[in-house]
């Protein structure tokens, strides 16, 4: 598989995303959830037709994109998706906080598992309810759900889960079994499951979708994904809302109409055309993304052996571990004011993000190489 080209970075300086504005010039941006790859050119194909069309009113629904979605579905993953079940919406936040304010009584208890995305911790209260918190596990070696704990809070009277998977900032995949099992606490307990599968798409190996897992699941489940990291158009504003069960379609049909409205309709076409066109081009980038997620490896057991790095199994995101190099809590604070690489500091990310950073690693190798040198030159200097 041919690994994707990027731009050079006085090109890429052009854009104008969060990524590229946030920090000078002289800083290496590793921090937000962008990918520096161009754009699938089935994607443009598809937004610049509806350009050309002057089709830039309301959307109608899912259209185009509900078979899109099931085709891909069930070609990556083996998950067979009535269409029937699809709704649409900005994105994946939007989604969680409509289906959680269906889903939970005022005041009612979310449980997200930390070190988790930062918005988990603010989403459930948007949505009317109060986070509960329920670690991962990890043994040093691999990090699991703990479902010991996730039975403590439902039997408690936790009323929803806010599931990452692939869990975001790790890339850890959460196996069958495991979905398995909260899917049987979920029908025990009366638990509402909303899984955020954003980065499925970017997964290395074996993908399970929460909803494919059991009957448990489709009872309790809603699936919320998008194509926005996959193929790097966050911007495009479209996002999936997904029920494979007569109550959980209920639940999303309780969602306010304008949460369907609000989906872009250069949005709903570009992400249509990505899963119904753009698997090439996403092979093509998950092919560059394993190739650097490797070399992110080596190059920090040459450049910066007492960082710990466990290489993810989904996406473009490492999570670092820098404790060793004695930068503090927040080391991400030492690596932009002295390496100028700028990451996201793992205190974002709640319990167990202490002395830890996340680093984007979805560019081009040199830059890669370049940030990581930077980060040794610091080491070093015994700053």
């Amino acid at each position: 598989m041919t690994e994707m080209a990027v731009d050079p970075l006085d090109v890429l300086r052009r854009r104008t995303s969060v990524k590229w504005r946030t920090h000078p010039q002289d800083v290496l941006p590793l921090f937000v959830a962008e990918m520096d790859y161009p754009l699938a050119p089935a994607v443009a194909r598809a937004m610049i037709e509806r350009i050309e069309a002057s089709d830039v009113g309301y959307v109608a629904g899912p259209g185009p994109l509900a078979p899109a979605f099931t085709g891909f579905a069930q070609r990556r993953w083996g998950w067979e998706v009535d269409p029937a079940g699809i709704r649409t919406t900005t994105d994946v936040s939007v989604a969680i906080v409509e289906a959680l304010r269906q889903a939970i009584s005022p005041g009612g208890e979310v449980v997200i598992t930390p070190p988790v995305y930062p918005p988990f911790f603010q989403l459930p209260v948007e949505a009317g309810g109060t986070v509960r918190e329920v670690p991962l596990l990890d043994d040093g070696a691999a990090w699991s759900l703990d479902l010991a704990g996730l039975e403590a809070a439902f039997a408690d009277g936790a009323e929803a889960l806010l599931l990452c998977n692939p869990h975001n900032p790790l890339g850890l995949v959460h196996t069958r079994e495991t979905l398995a099992e909260v899917a049987r606490l979920a029908h025990r307990y009366g638990v509402t499951v909303v899984s955020d599968e954003i980065h499925a798409p970017l997964v290395y190996a074996d993908f399970t979708p929460f909803l494919a897992v059991s009957d448990e699941a489709r009872a309790h489940g809603v699936c919320v994904t998008a194509a926005s990291k996959g193929w790097n158009i966050a911007g495009a504003k479209c996002a999936l809302a997904v029920a494979a069960d007569p109550a959980m379609q209920l639940l999303l049909d309780g969602m306010p109409a304008g949460t369907g409205f609000r989906t872009s309709i250069l949005g709903l076409h570009g992400t249509a055309a990505a899963f119904a066109e753009g698997e090439p081009w996403l092979d093509s980038v998950l092919a560059t993304l394993d190739a650097n997620r490797r070399l992110l490896g080596e190059l920090l057991s040459a450049e910066l052996p007492g960082v710990r790095y466990r290489m993810p199994d989904a996406g473009y995101l490492a999570w670092l571990d820098l404790r060793a190099l004695g930068w503090g809590e927040d080391p991400a604070a030492v690596a932009l004011e002295k390496a100028r690489v700028a990451v996201e500091p793992g205190l974002k990310f709640g319990a167990g993000g202490e002395g830890h950073v996340r680093l984007n690693f979805g560019c081009a190798p040199d830059v890669l190489e370049e940030a990581v040198r930077r980060l040794a030159r610091v080491r070093e200097s015994g700053a």
